[in-house]
């Protein structure tokens, strides 16, 4: 139970609360916004008013129905959300706390970000870092955090600037973008890859020094090919994934963080006993708390400020379904943010 006496007396409470849920009727999703009761929020010991939340591909999945995504219905999807502390039976918050949630299968499993307020458990919510705003915290999300943990692998691996080029993979995707601005930052030499021919700019405008096209990682691999990158951050898997593996330089590594193209990995050991090549595996959901902490503070610290301050689109819970459609069908560049309180 909360800690009811934990609360602000000068800070006004939400008189509703607001939410996106989604039903599932003859196997189909329907969302609507409409009010919650208290009663009606899952336990926890940490109740927040949402500020911002965000449109990720996961949230369409979920949203549109068209992915497995939501494991039981009702749900209120957002898998992930930044805001302030409204009641805490936990001391470690206290209200009026700025905080972060991403991960921990909420908005599949547990009642997620597109709510005016939520409950959830403490241990999975960080502080906010400082010199962030919650809609920077949004902005940068899940993806940001992703990026910025592929990071942390390839350099707590022994990857160094000077090893050479450092090659990523589904550029102009969320992980893709900030992964290369963040290698920059961190001074190493990044080529990009990505199958928009129009993207070229906004890539070396992140920081990357050259941009191939994908399709040139599309064909099929050989066991080896000629040694190109020292290091790579990989979105997509599959194919792709299996052509970076086989130009990797001697010691080369690989994070490898999606499967936008397909979960599937034919390849070789080639790579790995000829060339002791490592193929790190990054996970954003279930990582420990120090962790999430150590990466959101490189990330206020690392991540360029116009990049944490451009905000594509603010949409209201209402917008969401339009814009998950849109995000499945490709037709979302950037981000998009969701405020619960337009």
């Amino acid at each position: 139970m909360l800690n009811r006496s934990n609360r602000n007396p000068d800070k006004t409470e939400v008189a509703m609360n607001k939410a996106l849920v989604l039903e599932q009727e003859d196997k189909k999703t329907l969302a609507a916004v409409r009010e919650l009761t208290p009663d009606e929020l899952p336990e926890g010991d940490v109740l927040v008013s949402i500020e911002y939340s965000s449109l990720n591909y996961k949230d369409g999945l979920a949203v549109t129905g068209i992915g497995k995504i939501v494991h039981q219905f009702p749900m209120v999807p957002g898998v992930d959300f930044a805001g302030r502390v409204a009641e805490s039976s936990n001391p470690a918050y206290q209200v009026g706390d700025s905080v972060v949630l991403t991960g921990w299968s909420v908005g599949e499993r547990y009642w997620g970000g597109y709510a005016q307020q939520m409950r959830v458990k403490s241990e999975w919510l960080v502080p906010l870092a400082e010199g962030l705003t919650s809609q920077q915290a949004m902005v940068i999300g899940t993806a940001g955090l992703t990026s910025m943990l592929c990071v942390m692998r390839l350099q707590e691996s022994g990857l160094k600037p000077e090893d050479g080029p450092v090659l990523v993979t589904g550029a102009t995707g969320g992980v893709g973008s900030l992964a290369v601005a963040l290698l920059a930052k961190n001074g190493y030499e990044v080529v990009a890859v990505s199958g928009k021919a129009d993207s070229h700019d906004y890539l070396k405008q992140l920081g990357a020094k050259e941009v191939l096209s994908r399709a040139e990682f599309e064909e099929k691999a050989r066991p080896l090919d000629k040694s190109r990158w020292a290091g790579a951050v990989d979105t997509v898997g599959g194919d792709v994934l299996a052509k970076v593996l086989s130009q990797m330089h001697y010691n080369g590594r690989v994070a490898a963080v999606g499967l936008a193209g397909s979960a599937m990995l034919n390849t070789t050991v080639m790579p790995f006993i000829l060339r002791g090549v490592d193929l790190l595996g990054v996970d954003s959901v279930m990582i420990p708390y120090e962790r999430r902490v150590q990466a959101w503070q490189r990330i206020a610290k690392e991540l360029p400020q116009e990049i944490m301050t451009q905000v594509v689109e603010e949409v209201s819970l209402e917008q969401v379904p339009e814009h998950a459609k849109n995000i499945i069908e490709g037709k979302v560049r950037g981000r998009v943010l969701v405020n619960p309180n337009l």
